[in-house]
C-alpha cells in the first residue's frame, strides 16, 4: 500500500511540474540580450509569470539603490503599466528615467505596513495586463513569496521584489528560503574608464545567486542605459565565464 501511495504521489508531482513548465513556456521570458546571461537562465531570460528577488551588495547592501535601478531597467523593457509598491516614498524619479522607466508608466502604491504591501502586490498581480509588479520589502516570508509566485503564474505577469533593509543585520534574511524563481545581488563597481578624462558609464557586479533549475553565476556589466539595457564591457568579456559558478541552485 505504501509503495502504491508513493507511486501516486510521484505521478502527481510530475504532472504538477509539467503544468508549471507549460505555464512558464506560455508566459515566455524577457531576455537581457546578452548570451552569457541568457544562457544561464532556463528559457533564455527572466521568466514572466514568476517571482524574482533582488538586493544590493557590497557597500549598497542596506539602501539597495543599484538593485532598484536594475529592476527599473528590467521593468522599462516590458509593455504596459508598472505597479510599484513601497513603504518609503524615496525613489528619485530622474534616476528611473535614466534607466528608461518613464514615471508616467508607473503607478506607485504606498503602504504603512509590509503586510499591506504584500497584499497590494498580490492584488496587482492577479489583475493581469501589467508590464510588471514591483515591491520594496525588508522581509519576504516563504508563505508570502508562494502567494506572490502563484499570483504571477496565473496572470503571466513579471513579479519583482527589491529587498531594502534599514540596518545591516536585517540583510541576513536574504539567505532564507523563498519561492522566488531567481535571486540576484547587485553591487556598484568602479565606472568604466573612458579614453579621455571624464565620467564613465557605471558598472555593476550582477550575482545570480539562485536560479530554479539553473546555475549560479556572476557578471560584470555596464549599468542600464536609457532603454533599460545592460551590456558586458568589451574588456571583461571573459569575466562571466571565469567567475560563473557551475553548481546547480535549485
Amino acid at each position: 500500500m505504501t509503495a502504491v501511495r508513493e507511486h501516486v504521489i510521484a505521478e502527481l508531482r510530475d504532472r504538477i511540474a509539467s503544468l508549471r513548465g507549460s505555464a512558464a513556456r506560455q508566459a515566455g521570458c524577457l531576455p537581457f540580450g546578452i548570451a552569457e546571461i541568457d544562457d544561464r537562465l532556463p528559457g533564455g531570460g527572466l521568466a514572466y509569470g514568476a517571482l524574482h528577488e533582488f538586493a544590493g551588495g557590497g557597500a549598497g547592501t542596506v539602501d539597495g539603490a543599484a538593485a532598484a535601478l536594475f529592476v527599473a531597467g528590467v521593468a522599462a523593457r516590458t509593455k504596459g503599466k508598472i505597479v510599484w509598491c513601497l513603504t518609503r516614498p524615496d525613489l528619485f524619479f530622474p534616476s528611473l528615467a535614466q534607466v528608461g522607466l518613464n514615471a508616467n508608466r508607473v503607478i506607485f502604491v504606498e503602504s504603512d505596513k509590509e503586510e499591506d504591501l504584500l497584499a497590494n502586490m498580490e492584488e496587482a498581480l492577479s489583475y493581469g495586463g501589467l508590464g510588471a509588479v514591483v515591491g520594496e520589502i525588508v522581509r519576504l516570508p516563504m508563505v508570502a513569496s508562494r502567494r506572490l509566485q502563484l499570483a504571477a503564474e496565473k496572470s503571466g505577469t513579471l513579479a519583482m521584489i527589491v529587498r531594502r533593509w534599514r540596518r545591516q543585520t536585517e540583510a541576513n534574511d536574504f539567505g532564507q528560503p523563498t519561492a522566488s524563481t531567481t535571486r540576484w545581488r547587485v553591487s556598484v563597481m568602479p565606472s568604466e574608464e573612458l579614453p579621455v578624462p571624464g565620467v564613465g558609464r557605471g558598472q555593476w557586479l550582477l550575482e545570480l545567486m539562485r536560479s530554479r533549475a539553473g546555475e549560479c553565476a556572476e557578471f560584470l556589466v555596464g549599468a542600464c542605459d536609457d532603454k533599460g539595457r545592460i551590456d558586458i564591457p568589451s574588456r571583461s568579456g571573459d569575466r562571466s565565464n571565469s567567475t560563473g559558478r557551475s553548481r546547480h541552485s535549485g
